[in-house]
């Protein structure tokens, strides 16, 4: 077994492999970024290696830096991770002629797979079924538009290099064909560097069910029963379970054999996952991923296996530890992705400073996969994923029920997430009933995705408490007579009745609050009647309230002017609004086009004085690796433009001026 290794990764990913290593007794050695010289997979590793600057391109997208980083830290083996160079032939090839193990499949196998369209045509020589489409070398705009109308519409537009729903689009017409295109391309261009892409008929109600298969270097080839990935967003998975709901013994061991069949026919060796649609009674081959998957847990919680440990006794030449037989399914397993990302912003990437972060502790059935630590910042160049929650249970109702209990103990403030999503679809009842497909998020939209009503009176009452909270004890003005009633920034009245006035605004309303102060608490005035409330201050922001006669915990935090309230789990923002600050202004006016999400600047299509019409693309944006046309609201005359191609732009910048 290896004594050093090296993790080309970050995040998540590399603190997953550190622990395997660890408890095997392995030395690690971290690679960072300039922006990760502080990050948690740093801190685990015995020892970790700057590679570059911030942008994947000069940092965990370097061979040459990886490389030289393995060989001074004296590491034997180098674990790719999944992602970056994960399915990099040429990484692998750069391995070997550096005598270091690469922890993966062969050179051979990458390339055989690597290609979404070669992939294909040697799975259709191999007779495995496919969906109708066009899987060949001439891209030229004729060709991919005569493919195109003889296998029909809706579309669906693949990077033949892609992966993780990048350089991906559905054309639903003839008429978006071209755009879609040069969308799937320029993705496709920017995450792999190849524009090359393939088109399938787009299947209106399928499920993504995968196949995880293992093979050694001694011709050993096993499958380890399914994962069901259907609940996904932007062609992204979203929700996992392991195995999948109503598969059928006979159905399991048909896409089990023709995975490993897969597997055999390009001499693959070490994790791998072949990937099929299925709809109705059939099922297609769709890629194989030539690497560990992020949903890897869900297989692991039912097998009670450690892929990572397989991953490494194959790399150093052992024998596969269990033969098909012996391998059992035992309960079912559920993975959810937490994401940094605005769900009613059609998942816009969101950055900033995860200013608190807490997950359910010491919960039976449940494990946490995370790269992020309270504190630390979520960027634009990286994958926005916070964490992955997994939970397991002797059946899939025991394990929604604790989905729903460790979704509930989960919190986060800073960035928008999808938490509100994740708990929307744990409790959708066709979701709980098991009738998953890959258009789950779109179909239940309405309720998924709905935006949340005003805040609840519990939660206004918790955020008024933490102010109150936060003023007691009193704290006289500065340089003023500590003594004097005059200088107490309290309720405190000469006669009448204490009170304190207190402006609220959450994303629906604008709530104004009146708080009566009593000796043990206060009397809030609502819109729909007055409560009695007392409360006290516990640990870690926590707040006990005494609502008229119900007794409520909540936690309560203030970071300035906001606060976030979470009560079971469900986070509420409000802003505290001091009725003596000024005025801001009244967001973006008309003709002031503005950045929808934090990202870069690749294209600018107009200059100043152009006349465009409504619709018109005035520039391309990308964030974590998503390109986004920005497009004219209205018809007008641009008047300015306030950015440049290869411009870092904030969430809300003005990019555009239209007259």
């Amino acid at each position: 077994m290896f004594s050093t290794i090296l993790i080309a990764n970050r995040g998540e990913i590399a603190v997953r492999v550190i622990r395997t290593a660890r408890r095997m007794g392995i030395r690690t050695v971290a690679v960072h970024s300039d922006a990760d010289a502080e990050a948690m997979h740093v801190a685990l590793a015995d020892e970790s290696r700057r590679i570059g600057p911030a942008p994947a391109r000069e940092s965990y997208l370097r061979i040459d830096a990886i490389i030289a980083a393995a060989k001074a830290s004296g590491a034997e083996a180098i674990h790719p991770g999944y992602g970056f160079l994960s399915e990099n032939a040429e990484f692998a090839e750069a391995c070997a002629a550096a005598g270091i193990v690469f922890i993966g499949p062969p050179a051979s196998a990458i390339r055989a797979m690597g290609s979404k369209s070669a992939a294909k045509a040697l799975m259709e020589r191999a007779g495995v079924p496919l969906v109708p489409g066009y899987h060949g070398d001439d891209q030229s705009a004729a060709t991919l538009r005569a493919a195109a109308e003889r296998i029909g519409y809706p579309l669906l537009i693949k990077a033949s290099a892609g992966g993780g729903g990048k350089g991906m689009k559905i054309v639903e017409s003839a008429a978006g064909l071209e755009e879609g295109l040069a969308l799937a391309k320029g993705e496709a261009r920017s995450a792999f560097g190849d524009d090359h892409v393939l088109l399938e008929r787009y299947l209106t109600r399928p499920r993504h069910i995968e196949i995880q298969v293992f093979a050694d270097s001694q011709g050993n080839t096993v499958h380890l029963f399914e994962r069901d990935c259907s609940i996904q967003r932007r062609h992204q998975k979203v929700v996992e379970e392991a195995p999948a709901p109503g598969m059928d013994p006979a159905r399991r061991e048909a896409m089990g054999r023709a995975a490993c069949d897969a597997a055999r026919a390009i001499g693959y060796v070490g994790a791998g996952t072949v990937e099929f649609i299925a709809e109705g009674d059939t099922f297609a081959f769709m890629e194989m991923n030539t690497r560990l998957q992020v949903e890897h847990p869900v297989t692991e919680a039912i097998t009670g296996q450690d892929l990572v440990e397989w991953q490494l006794r194959v790399a150093a030449g052992e024998p596969l530890p269990l033969s098909q037989d012996a391998l059992r399914i035992d309960g079912h397993a559920i993975e959810v992705r937490v994401y940094a990302e605005d769900p009613a912003r059609d998942f816009a990437p969101s950055t900033g400073r995860v200013d608190h972060l807490r997950f359910p502790e010491k919960m039976p059935g449940a494990r946490i996969d995370t790269g992020i630590r309270q504190g630390d910042a979520v960027t634009i160049h990286y994958d926005p994923m916070i964490a992955k929650l997994i939970v397991h249970g002797p059946d899939r109702v025991a394990a929604l029920a604790r989905l729903s209990r460790a979704l509930a103990g989960t919190e986060v403030a800073g960035p928008a997430t999808n938490l509100a999503l994740l708990r929307a679809i744990a409790a959708n009842t066709d979701f709980r009933r098991g009738e998953l497909d890959t258009g789950f998020i779109a179909r239940h939209a309405d309720t998924l995705l709905a935006l949340p009503g005003p805040a609840p009176r519990s939660a206004l009452a918790a955020a008024v408490a933490r102010l109150l909270l936060d003023l007691s004890p009193p704290v006289a003005l500065a340089g003023a007579d500590p003594f004097s009633p005059w200088n107490a920034p309290t309720a405190w009245r000469l006669n009448g009745d204490g009170f304190q006035d207190f402006v609220l605004e959450d994303s629906e309303a604008i709530h104004t609050l009146r708080a009566h102060l009593r000796a043990d608490g206060f009397r809030l005035d609502l819109p729909d009647g007055p409560m009695e409330v007392s409360a006290s201050e516990a640990a870690d922001g926590m707040v006990s309230l005494r609502l008229g006669g119900d007794i409520l915990r909540a936690r309560a935090l203030r970071r300035g002017d906001r606060i976030t309230v979470f009560i079971d789990g469900a986070a509420h923002g409000l802003r505290h609004l001091d009725p003596r600050a000024p005025v801001e202004g009244a967001g973006a006016a008309a003709g002031r086009i503005l950045a929808p999400m934090p990202g870069k600047v690749l294209d600018v299509m107009v200059r100043p004085e152009q006349a465009v019409t409504r619709g018109t693309v005035l520039l391309v944006l990308e964030a974590m690796k998503v390109q986004m046309r920005i497009t004219a609201p209205a018809d007008g005359i641009v008047s300015a433009v306030l950015c440049a191609p290869g411009d870092l732009v904030e969430d809300g910048a003005e990019l555009v001026s239209l007259a």
